[in-house]
Formats: structure tokens, C-alpha cells, sequence
């Protein structure tokens, strides 16, 4: 028996483009911040626990989230824009395609 791989829901124009959004203001933050000092740390920090809180309940949860976090986490790596990256990979291919999903069989 041969399982089929589980394809993800289509997502909204809408919540694609707020997950663009957000990212991109997330990572524009942190950047700046991120050369503050232990303070900007902080913030990056925090912001990063209601960042991954909010792109799951938009998104759902996608692995690429997982290293944005942690890395995110350790002092002078966020400045790279890994929100933005794991946006891109979660929400590829995952647009509104205009036809529905075929129905799933449960064996």
C-alpha cells in the first residue's frame, strides 16, 4: 500500500500577502535592533515568539519556521531575513488555484 504524500490546503490572496507583510516588517525590525545590544536581543526575541505564533495560525505549521525561530534566537545570526525566507517556502505553490482539491481516501 502505497501512501500518497498529504498535500496542504490552498491559502487565501489575503493571508498570503499579510504573511508577506508581517515578515517583512518582522525582519525590518530585527535588523536595526539586532545592533542595539542586548536590549534589540530581547526584542528580536519576543518578537520572534509572536511572530512564529502568528505566521502558524495564518499558515499552519511549515518546518522552515523551525530554523527562523531558533536561529533568530542566538545573539547577531538574525541578521539575516529568515522570516521573509520561511514565507516564501511555505506559501509556494500553495495559492489559490481556482479548481478544488480532489477529495482525500482514507484506507
Amino acid at each position: 500500500m502505497v501512501s500518497e504524500p498529504l498535500r496542504r490546503p490552498p491559502l487565501s490572496k489575503t493571508r498570503i500577502r499579510v504573511a508577506w507583510a508581517i515578515a517583512l516588517a518582522v525582519d525590518a525590525i530585527q535588523v536595526p535592533a539586532a545592533a542595539s545590544g542586548p536590549a534589540g536581543w530581547f526584542l528580536g526575541a519576543g518578537l520572534d515568539l509572536v511572530t512564529m505564533a502568528v505566521m502558524w495560525a495564518l499558515l499552519g505549521f511549515h518546518w522552515a519556521f523551525l530554523p527562523s525561530f531558533l536561529v533568530e534566537g542566538i545573539p547577531y545570526l538574525n541578521l539575516a531575513p529568515l522570516w521573509t525566507v520561511a514565507v516564501a517556502l511555505a506559501t509556494k505553490g500553495r495559492g489559490e488555484a481556482g479548481l478544488p482539491l480532489p477529495p482525500r481516501r482514507l484506507n
